[in-house]
């Protein structure tokens, strides 16, 4: 029998998920059913799987499917199937804790507000938990295949589990609910089959329950000893789209994501040529807590020939689009396919570069729409997925442009970073005379719209995309122009506004150039250990000095990036611009004791102004008091 009972502990995660849960969820709670049944299915698939290099898993019993049943008289449901089955410590694993990335992010993100906390559950994905919104017990029995050896799990959800050694006569799992009082509804076959037929039934596999007919002379309906099939039992990606609703997609989609929440759009298709195989992909409608994680799984199930290969085939789809859930049917690659085999074969290639387009191309179907609803569709993608997008920029250069056209950015216009346009848009409505793309990058969207680089901008009516992602920095860097104008950012280089400027402007810059010669020169010697030069600016209306990055050298806010990020960033000297109408730069003429100081003053100020971190902030403060000091006394 091996190791005998043993009570154990819930993770902390899984005791506050399951009261959230079952106060959360219970208005929707049928959905209970659909994801048990969905776990079914996957434990099957996963035995189709391991057959394939052991056929004496599936031998005794070839035939996998699904059984639901209840007892009135116990008050209880149960969902069995002969997959793949748990060993104790999988049954330990599996269904005493959450091992999965994000789960910090999901748990701080709930808010108490049960409406918006059930979204949130649901897109964690709550699979066997989900039993207790129903069950005031649940019994799991369960073998795993080519063991002897079956566990017996018990639980009532309020904070620790039982394992026990147990007997069992075939592999598989049963989840044996015992209902809540109030529950009895669902002690019903035609209740049972009506949430089976509107939530799985697109399952690959046969769901079974027992035959039920009209007994005239009892008048009421018997059940039988033979079972019947209540779902379709067809791979629902096969089916021509012709014959699949759009509810049927969207449950589908539950099914393949453990996602509550129906899609944002999909795309079903059946390629042909050297390659033969269907695509059936989703983009949800809400970004997973682990998407910025690089490592994570991604969202595509593999098949072959209708056989489930593998979960997660992150092979079939580049990283910049790893929110992309769904199934690719293969009729080429070989049964016995592994994930080093995906990652070498030209027929995956062909494959993954098949699936990419027709995503994009999905996207651009989202993106050109012009009713609003359409509109709001791919306002709600960017909102979620964008900043993964942006990657693609510089991972997939067959498709740049493509991408390109997708992106989104908030603007100079705009009054919160929700606000956006495309870069085609951008250039429509640039100014007579404009020839480049302007852009800024800050850490946060107020940090660019408040930039001082940008007030010559503003000054002259001239748009500028505000980049506060931190992803924008590397982007920029791989997109260096779009339809034939340059990206040029704002705080790099000496500023070229080209038939931007008039003639009379030009003269006056040259003008102040000649008039602060001396002064600059001064300034450059005070500030000879922090400035690569400093120079008069072109950019500024109202602010004394700012802070720029020669052409070819890392940006203040691209270092600053690297350094949180514990990575080292290349040494180089910001080159200060002073702006000599400013009445500080012009009283700085006039004081010779503390020209240095005030000097120093300048470069901090600058420096915070663009986000950056003061190396001796007490010197700051002190030099500041004593400018305001000396100002006072002199009137002021």
């Amino acid at each position: 029998m091996g190791a005998q009972h043993e009570t154990l502990a819930f993770q902390a995660e899984v005791k506050q998920l399951l009261h959230l849960m079952i106060h959360s969820l219970y208005s929707n709670k049928e959905i209970f059913l659909r994801e048990l049944i969905s776990n079914a299915s996957d434990a099957c698939d996963k035995l189709r799987f391991e057959a394939l290099h052991d056929g004496a898993l599936l031998a005794d019993d070839p035939d996998l499917r699904i059984r639901v049943a209840y007892d009135k008289a116990a008050r209880t449901i149960t969902v069995s199937d002969n997959g793949v089955g748990m060993s104790r410590e999988e049954v330990v694993a599996n269904l005493g804790t959450i091992a999965r990335s994000g789960t910090r992010e999901f748990f701080a993100k709930l808010s108490g507000d049960q409406a918006k906390d059930a979204n949130l559950i649901g897109q964690f994905g709550v699979g066997f938990y989900s039993g207790f919104i129903v069950a005031r017990k649940i019994t799991v029995l369960t073998r795993r295949a080519g063991s002897e050896a079956a566990v017996r799990w018990e639980s009532a959800g309020e904070g620790e589990f039982s394992i026990d050694a147990a007997e069992k006569p075939g592999r598989g799992t049963d989840v044996i609910l015992e209902l809540r009082e109030g529950e009895d509804d669902l002690l019903s076959t035609w209740r049972l089959k009506s949430i089976i037929t509107k939530y799985s039934d697109h399952i690959t596999l046969p769901i079974v329950m027992r035959k039920e007919e009209w007994d005239k002379d009892k008048n009421e309906y018997v059940t039988k000893d033979e079972d019947e099939t209540v779902n379709q039992a067809t791979a629902l990606w096969t089916r021509s789209k012709n014959d699949i609703s759009e509810e049927q997609y969207h449950e589908f989609y539950k099914h393949v994501s453990h996602d509550f929440e129906a899609p944002l759009a999909y795309t079903h298709n059946r390629v042909e040529g050297r390659q033969e195989y269907i695509q059936l992909l989703y983009v949800p409608a809400r970004a997973p807590f682990d998407l910025y994680d690089r490592e994570r799984k991604h969202g595509i199930k593999l098949y072959v020939r209708r056989v489930f290969i593998m979960d997660d085939a992150e092979q079939l789809m580049p990283q910049y689009l790893r929110f992309v859930k769904g199934v690719i049917d293969s009729n080429d690659l070989p049964l016995n396919v592994s994930r080093e085999i995906l990652q070498e074969s030209r027929d995956v290639k062909a494959i993954r570069e098949g699936c990419t387009k027709r995503v994009l191309s999905l996207l651009e179907d989202l993106a050109g729409g012009d009713e609003e609803a359409q509109k709001e569709k791919y306002a709600k993608f960017w909102k979620e997925f964008g900043r993964v997008l942006k990657e693609g920029v510089g991972e997939d250069f067959t498709n740049k442009e493509r991408i390109a056209k997708l992106l989104r950015f908030a603007t100079t216009r705009a009054d919160t970073d929700e606000e956006t346009v495309s870069l085609a848009d951008y250039v429509g409505r640039m100014k007579e005379g404009q020839d480049k793309i302007y852009y800024v990058t800050a850490e946060t969207f107020l940090a660019a719209k408040n930039s001082p680089h940008l007030e010559v901008f503003r000054k002259k009516g001239i748009e500028v995309l505000l980049l506060s992602d931190r992803v924008d920095e590397w982007m920029v860097s791989h997109l260096t122009e779009f339809d034939g104008k340059a990206l040029v950012s704002v705080a790099k280089g000496d500023l070229d506004l080209g038939k931007l400027e008039d003639e009379t402007e030009k003269k006056e810059r040259e003008s102040a150039e000649g008039e602060a010669k001396d002064l600059v020169e001064k300034i450059r010697k005070a500030l000879d250990a922090r400035v690569k030069d400093v120079r008069v600016t072109h950019r500024l209306t109202d602010s004394p000095a700012c802070l720029v990055a020669d052409e070819h050298d890392m940006s203040g806010n691209l270092a600053r990036l690297l350094k949180a990020a514990g990575q080292k960033a290349p040494e180089s000297k910001p080159i200060l611009e002073i702006n000599p109408r400013h009445p500080l730069v012009t009283r700085l003429k006039y004081e010779e004791a503390k020209f240095d100081d005030w000097s120093h003053l300048l470069f901090d100020q600058a420096l915070l102004a663009e986000g950056g971190q003061l190396e001796d902030p007490a010197g700051f403060v002190k030099r500041m008091n004593e400018m305001l000091l000396a100002m006072t006394l002199a009137g002021k």
